[in-house]
């Protein structure tokens, strides 16, 4: 496939998932389905849940483009697995004894010869293919509905799912016996183009309608810099007649100073780094993935970091690979490349923030499908970085058992290598508003991630922590002194994702730390939290995309984001200082997380209800309404004392870097 990447290089016990028919008993498949009658292999775990009678919209059209991906077997699964978890865990003999990406690949990838056949197969029907890693893992493919029919032997049909129409299998797909020896999995629905990031503009998802544009100046809510800075008077709630305003936005100086970036810099000698140098994430690297690509990024952050007294980034320490403009391809179901350009510009401004000194490294996905995938190979097959930030995910675990047992192999060869993934765990709280049942997000329910939830942030005048909450924000307008609904009101603003996997075993890792009557024996996330309330939020600087077909822009502008989105690659920032700090790489850093938690909690910050009622007084600027906002109201996931499903076992912060120096060999 031709590419107009570049190659660049930086400086810088637990689950066994076992066979993909694991995966695929834990998520079922539609009973309805009948495998065809034929002796090709046929792969039931293909079908996703959302592929039922009751939604089906008949057939897709013969024309129609799909992509696809066909996931290969590991040469030893269970080998594979093994090393992922004993060179992740400090107690192990064989910590930190990772593989290079060529030993990686030369020991545990399908052969050459294996993966040619699959994709000669692929090509003999009629395929395009779009992606072939290194790793060998997956192959990318496109084609017409009538290939994808005759190359599999199914039937794709248009599904209602939640209002959006996708194309998935009306009848199990299947590959001739001989080709599939070698196959784990298949992927020909759409479902993957429901990927989407995890981020939430102040006052995104509010009526638009101006029912109080013409309110005076004084009947507004200010934002405030800083917490508490504004009070506004509110109709009486929770015992109050007043609350303090939202945030404007914090600044990356902020939340250095909260998040305790001057504890580091006040340690013993020696503590700073290595080379004594401050700790601002110097000589590490972090890379971040996102589909598509800004066109204004470098100057974007420059500028930025102009206003908010950050190093400038130049060739050497901002370094993209992306796919051009023309390769871009399911911009609508992927929400174009002005959906994922704030997504971009947040996880490099949040980068940049919390670790001013490390390299960034953005690899774009040609769409939010297989792209992404291709993406994250490019980084893990020449290892590339050693923490990668990923602010997205799918709609809860609604995703084919196949897709997932290929998602984990990926995720083995990151643990493999020693190189940490951290996922953002979604916005929607507990995904039953989308899905009608409550369910963690994946990627960030994988038990090889380090899923990051979210908090709502008070800063004070002088930069020094006050609070943090679990993020979950539910508004209620308010006007002539009455609510428009009783207390908390309905308008959920957002939450943090978590709560408890159907598919995944609990880790090793998680026992002991993870209440039983919680887990019950499987994987909960998140694993940690930080910043992710938008009314709490993060300032970042964009130029916006106003054409989706030229890429053209608007002038410069600040904005305030969150969601986990933001909390993620803040997190991922502060693990760059941590590296440098204690002289260490943490590769796939849960066992670690836990083992401090266990031993010295004081690194991360137990996130715990309030005693009253956490509120904000808002504003929308858009339709000038006021809400009460009620904090703390994740729909069915809660805070509490010790580990939870919103924030995890706490708060990240940059004492984390002094509680695992020493962990390195």
């Amino acid at each position: 496939m031709k590419r107009s990447q570049r190659s660049v290089s930086f400086a810088s016990r637990i689950l066994a998932i076992g066979a993909a028919a694991a995966c695929t008993m834990a998520l079922g498949t539609t009973g309805a389905l009948a495998a065809p009658p034929s002796p090709d292999t046929s792969f039931p775990g293909a079908v996703p849940s959302w592929a039922q009678p009751a939604n089906d919209q008949g057939a897709a059209a013969a024309g129609t483009t799909v992509e696809g991906e066909v996931y290969l077997h590991l040469r030893d699964a269970a080998g594979a697995t093994a090393l992922a978890a004993a060179v992740s865990d400090p107690a192990n003999r064989h910590y930190q004894d990772w593989l290079s990406p060529s030993r990686w690949i030369g020991r545990f990838s399908p052969t050459r010869g294996d993966y040619a056949a699959v994709v000669d197969h692929l090509e003999a029907k009629g395929l395009t293919i779009t992606g072939t890693p290194e790793s060998r893992l997956y192959v990318v493919f496109r084609g017409t509905a009538a290939q994808v029919n005759g190359a599999f032997g199914t039937d794709l049909h248009n599904y209602n799912f939640h209002g959006t129409t996708l194309v998935g299998p009306a009848s199990i797909p299947s590959l001739p016996a001989a080709v599939a020896a070698t196959v784990a999995g298949l992927s020909v629905d759409q479902g993957r183009l429901l990927t989407r990031p995890d981020s939430l503009e102040q006052g995104a998802g509010l009526p638009h309608t101006p029912e109080a544009a013409t309110l005076a100046p004084a009947q507004r809510a200010v934002c405030s810099t800083y917490y508490g800075e504004h009070r506004f008077a509110i109709p009486p709630a929770y015992g109050r007649t007043e609350a303090n305003t939202f945030i404007c936005g914090y600044t990356p100086s902020q939340i250095q100073s909260a998040y305790g970036k001057g504890l580091l810099a006040d340690a013993e000698p020696g503590n700073s780094g290595r080379h004594g140098h401050a700790p601002d994430g110097r000589g590490q690297g972090v890379a971040i993935i996102d589909a598509y690509a800004s066109p204004t990024m470098l100057s974007d952050v420059n500028t930025y970091s102009a206003k908010y007294g950050l190093p400038a980034m130049d060739s050497a320490s901002y370094q993209q690979i992306v796919p051009a403009p023309s390769e871009f391809s399911d911009q609508a179901l992927c929400q174009f490349p002005s959906g994922w350009q704030s997504e971009q510009t947040l996880d490099v401004d949040s980068v940049h923030g919390a670790a001013p000194g490390a390299g960034i490294l953005y690899v774009g996905g040609f769409n939010c499908g297989g792209g992404l995938d291709i993406a994250m190979s490019t980084i893990l097959d020449h290892k590339l970085a050693n923490i990668v930030s990923n602010s997205y995910s799918n709609r809860g675990e609604a995703v084919p058992a196949d897709v997932i047992a290929g998602e984990v192999t990926i995720q083995l060869q990151a643990a493999g290598e020693g190189v940490g993934l951290y996922f953002s765990s979604g916005d929607n709280g507990d995904e039953v508003a989308n899905l009608g049942y409550a369910s963690p997000d994946f990627p960030a329910s994988s038990p090889w991630v380090t899923a990051v939830g979210g908090t709502s942030l008070a800063v004070d005048q002088r930069g020094r922590y006050l609070f943090e909450t679990g993020w979950g924000n539910v508004l209620d307008k308010f006007a002539n002194g009455a609510y428009a609904a009783p207390l908390p009101g309905t308008l959920f603003g957002g939450g943090a994702g978590g709560g408890v996997s159907a598919v995944f075993a609990e880790p090793g890792y998680q026992k002991g730390v993870v209440p039983d009557s919680l887990s019950q024996g499987n994987r909960v996330s998140p694993d940690i939290a930080s910043l992710a309330d938008p009314y709490t939020g993060y300032v970042i600087g964009i130029s916006p995309i106003n054409d989706n077909a030229t890429l053209a822009t608007d002038p410069f502008t600040i904005k305030t984001f969150g969601g986990t989105s933001l909390a993620c690659p803040l997190t991922a920032g502060q693990m760059a200082v941590a590296q440098q700090v204690s002289g260490t790489v943490l590769g796939f850093a849960n066992p670690a997380i836990y083992a401090v938690d266990r031993s010295g909690p004081w690194a991360f910050t137990d996130v715990v209800p309030r005693n009253h009622q956490p509120i904000l007084a808002y504003t929308s600027a858009r339709s000038g309404n006021n809400y009460l906002l009620s904090m703390d109201k994740d729909t069915s996931l809660a805070t509490a004392k010790g580990y939870d499903d919103v924030t995890g076992v706490g708060s990240m912060s940059y004492r984390f870097a002094l509680a695992v120096t020493g962990y390195g060999r």
